[in-house]
């Protein structure tokens, strides 16, 4: 069968084609470059209540406190800590106005709950940071003055009022990471710690309640590890993982890599000052104690 020299020249592959071929360098997009890209790796949120946020800020909280009651406690999907649905009524069209607030533990369905800068001093209430005495345990504290909750947020965390300033107007807080922030003592926070605390405690003990659990959050789960990744056959490199192949389980290589290095190349330990155990004993020296 004939076939015309321009055929044959599509069908003939190009050398450029064939020296990538042989050196490998065909693989395949990793799974750090797939999750920026979203997809299956996104938020489940379809099944989400809402948005869990302090109320906006308005003249009444400003000058004095509102009221409200906890209608409902509710869990909300992809979330630890449970949440309260707060109906408010509001002043100005004589309206119920439903909030969700992160629940803070001890919060009940019945319950009033005063939102305000004269609010007291009572689990679940929310006030402004700079009047609450030292040592006050809060949760989902606002960051800045009015974006309504951002910090000490997730299921049993808190953080605490360590002192006040009263001259430049600012706290400081200790954080659940244990870091010491401050913070203007306008910002709000609720009274208590979060609900749920000791989640983490129960074992999952089972692969069908990690598959139920991360269904809800996103596609994280299960996490198959780079050394347990494919190789190329022709040229025998990483071909899913730079971590990849090998007649073992190995990485085969050092596993730090540098900063600037392309998205497929950067897995493992990126940029590190240091790598191994830490050895040796740190010494404290004790200060003398004054007489």
């Amino acid at each position: 069968m004939f076939c015309p020299p321009a055929l044959l020249a599509l069908a003939r592959p190009t050398p450029q084609f064939v020296s990538r071929f042989s050196a490998g360098l065909m693989g395949r997009v990793i799974r750090s470059q797939r999750k920026g890209a979203g997809g299956v790796f996104k938020a489940h949120t379809k099944h989400r209540k809402g948005p869990a946020r302090l109320r906006a800020v308005d003249y009444a909280e400003r000058h004095g406190y509102i009221r409200g009651v906890v209608k409902d406690i509710i869990h909300d999907p992809g979330r630890g800590a449970p949440l309260a649905r707060v109906a408010f009524r509001d002043v100005y069209s004589y309206k119920t106005i439903k909030q969700l607030f992160i629940a803070a533990e001890g919060m009940h369905t019945g319950q009033f709950v005063y939102c305000g800068k004269k609010a007291k001093l009572q689990i679940g209430n929310i006030l402004p940071i700079g009047a609450m005495p030292e040592g006050t345990v809060v949760c989902n504290l606002e960051e800045k003055c009015g974006d309504r909750g951002r910090l000490a947020r997730a299921s049993g965390n808190y953080a605490t009022v360590v002192a006040h300033n009263v001259d430049t107007k600012r706290t400081r807080v200790k954080l659940p990471s244990g870091a010491k922030k401050v913070l203007p003592s306008a910002c709000r926070a609720m009274v208590g710690l979060v609900a749920g605390g000791g989640r983490v405690d129960k074992p999952i003990l089972k692969a069908g309640r990690a598959y139920h659990k991360y269904k809800a959050k996103r596609h994280c789960w299960p996490r198959v590890r780079g050394v347990a990744m494919n190789v190329s056959c022709l040229s025998l490199t990483p071909v899913e993982h730079p971590h990849g192949g090998g007649n073992h389980q190995h990485i085969g290589k050092p596993s730090t890599i540098r900063r600037d290095a392309s998205h497929g190349r950067k897995v493992g330990l990126i940029a590190a000052r240091r790598t191994g155990r830490i050895r040796g004993t740190r010494t404290i020296i004790s200060k003398p104690e004054k007489e």
